[in-house]
C-alpha cells in the first residue's frame, strides 16, 4: 500500500466541495489510517489514538475548503497533525514521560520471570511481541513531542527533508539535525539497554513480558499492537528520496519499521454525523 496519489486526493476534494458525499468518505477512508497509525505511535495507546484520530478528522473536514493545492493534500493534512498533536492536552502516558535513564531504572526494577510458570490463552510469542512492541514504543516517550513527530516522518515514515520541513514549518536543515539528533539519542539508549540488537545486554523481551502483565503494560485479553493488522510499516511506506547522514545503527530503524501497521477503527459514523450538521452541510454543498 503506498500513498495516495495527490492528484486523486484532489479530485475527490473537488467532488466532496461541490456536494459529492460519497467523494467525501473515501477521501476519509483513504487517509484515516495513516493518521492513527502516527497517533498510535505519538502516544503509544490505542484508545487515545482512537480519539485523536477522530479529533483530526473533523478538522480536516472542517478546513478542506481551505486547502489551495500548494502542497500534496497529504502534506496539508499531516501539518494539521502536526498543530494538533503538538498542542493538545497530555494524554495518559504524558502526565509524568520518562527520561531515558528513568526507563531504564524502570526496565531494571522489572523482575525477569519465566513465562512457562503462568498459563495463558494466548500464544506465548504474540505476548512477547506485545511486550516488545509497547517497550518500544513507550521509549519514544522518553522524546520531547515535537522529537517524537519528527522521528516519526522523518525516520518512521521516511519522508524526505523536504515534505518533513514543511510539515513542521523549519528549514531543512533544522530538520535533518533535529532528526539526526533524536535518532542518536534513542537509539543510544537501546544501544545501552535493550538485548533486541545488542547481545550484550541483559534486557530480554521474554524476560520480562510477565512484569508488564502485572503492571498492566500488556493486556493478554486485548492486545493492541497485534490485531487489526493491514501490513508492517516498512512494506506501506514510500521509498526514501534522499538518505539522511547518520552515524546511528540502521538496525534500530528496521527494528521500528517493523511494526504493525494498524487499521484505524471506524470513524465514518461520527463523520456521517458531522456531515448531517447545518454548517457542513453549506461548506459541503450538500
Amino acid at each position: 500500500m503506498q500513498l495516495s496519489d495527490h492528484n486523486s486526493d484532489e479530485q475527490l476534494i473537488k467532488r466532496a466541495l461541490s456536494g459529492d458525499k460519497a467523494a467525501l468518505e473515501l477521501l476519509i477512508s483513504n487517509n484515516q489510517d495513516w493518521i492513527y497509525n502516527v497517533a498510535m505511535t505519538f502516544v503509544g495507546d490505542a484508545d487515545e489514538a482512537a480519539d485523536l484520530t477522530q479529533e483530526v478528522l473533523i478538522k480536516v473536514i472542517t478546513k478542506l475548503d481551505t486547502f489551495q493545492n500548494r502542497s500534496s493534500f497529504r502534506t496539508w493534512m499531516y501539518r494539521i497533525v502536526k498543530n494538533h498533536f503538538l498542542n493538545m492536552k497530555r494524554g495518559k502516558h504524558e502526565v509524568s514521560p520518562p527520561t531515558f535513564e528513568q526507563f531504564g531504572q524502570g526496565l531494571d526494577q522489572i523482575p525477569d520471570e519465566s513465562l512457562a510458570n503462568y498459563s495463558f490463552e494466548v500464544e506465548e510469542k504474540l505476548l512477547v511481541n506485545e511486550a516488545k512492541i509497547g517497550c518500544m514504543k513507550g521509549m519514544l516517550l522518553c522524546l520531547d513531542r515535537e522529537q517524537r513527530l519528527i522521528y516519526i516522518l522523518g525516520e518512521l515514515f521516511e519522508f524526505p527533508d523536504t515534505v518533513g520541513s514543511e510539515i513542521m514549518e523549519m528549514s531543512k536543515q533544522n530538520f535533518r539535525v533535529k532528526l539526526h539528533r533524536t535518532k542518536k539519542q534513542l537509539y543510544n539508549f537501546m544501544n545501552h539497554k535493550c538485548g533486541l540488537i545488542n547481545k550484550a545486554n541483559p534486557c530480554r523481551c521474554h524476560r520480562k513480558t510477565v512484569g508488564f502483565i502485572k503492571l498492566g503494560y500488556v493486556d493478554p485479553n486485548e492486545l493492541h499492537f497485534q490485531k487489526d493488522v493491514l501490513s508492517q510499516i516498512n512494506k506501506v511506506v514510500d521509498k526514501k528520496v534522499e538518505a539522511y547522514s547518520t552515524d546511528v545503527l540502521d538496525d534500530y530503524q528496521k527494528l521500528y519499521q517493523a511494526h504493525p501497521f494498524l487499521k484505524s477503527p471506524d470513524k465514518m459514523a461520527s463523520i456521517r454525523r458531522l456531515l448531517s450538521t447545518d454548517s457542513i452541510k453549506e461548506t459541503f454543498n450538500l
